[in-house]
């Protein structure tokens, strides 16, 4: 990964907002996963307590510098837990704390990636019957046909499905292990492998490592959310993993 600013750092779980890839006038998923976060020792009760985890609280405001390219003033708080079995929960509250009364709009994701054994042997199930729109072509509307995604180590595949379950799994039969993501808040879902032609340009990837993840994305793309001043908006977004 490239660890110099302003360059997004591949890998984790990157944070996208106020906007989702290239959908509106803004760099490609937004500034928030470019910042740095304080450490919130006075937690908000925005954010539901978790039990049975320890958790550390991010807040990120908006600056001078994020004012100039979207002219609204935000609060954003994320609670990181890791639970007693293991699993990982992100939660958020983005609240709108505009002084001169405006509303905001945004779109907004997480881009978990996935270690696999090799991409040839994942299969995603959760999306059957839904539509999505297939982002290699312009995000023209399909509706999916097949019970289980699996993929083409050539190809890229890079859809949004709409209206998804709450739960979706991740099977990695090389490794006997099922990733399982649990979403609330999120509607839409993005499920990404940039084969082995995208990699080639993606200059934070070394040969070969397409094959070794998968991204499942929990994403509010299709219908954005609108918040006037005063209002909130939560999402949460847990990760685990069953062998």
């Amino acid at each position: 990964a490239t660890f110099t600013p302003p360059k997004a750092i591949r890998g984790g779980i990157p944070v996208l907002f106020p906007q989702y890839a290239n959908t509106g006038p803004l760099p490609s998923h937004g500034f928030a996963r470019n910042r740095f976060w304080t450490i919130d020792n006075n937690p908000s009760p925005d954010i539901p307590e978790i039990p049975n985890g320890v958790s550390v609280d991010f807040l990120l405001k908006s600056t001078d510098e994020d004012l100039k390219i979207w002219p609204h003033s935000f609060e954003f708080r994320s609670r990181v837990t890791l639970t007693s079995d293991g699993d990982l929960i992100l939660a958020s509250c983005i609240r709108n704390i505009d002084a001169a009364g405006k509303p905001f709009t945004f779109t907004f994701g997480h881009h978990p990636y996935f270690k696999v054994s090799d991409i040839s042997n994942v299969e995603v199930k959760g999306m059957a019957k839904l539509d999505y729109l297939d982002q290699t072509q312009n995000r023209t509307r399909f509706t999916e046909n097949k019970d289980t995604i699996t993929f083409n180590i050539n190809s890229r595949f890079d859809r949004i499905y709409l209206s998804t379950p709450d739960k979706i799994k991740i099977l990695d039969h090389g490794n006997k292990r099922t990733f399982v993501v649990q979403k609330d808040g999120f509607p839409d879902a993005v499920v990404w492998n940039p084969g082995e032609e995208r990699a080639k340009t993606i200059e934070d990837l070394g040969e070969g490592e397409y094959r070794y993840f998968v991204a499942v994305e929990p994403v509010v793309v299709e219908k954005p959310v609108t918040l006037n001043p005063g209002e909130k908006w939560n999402a949460r977004m847990e990760l685990s993993t069953r062998c």
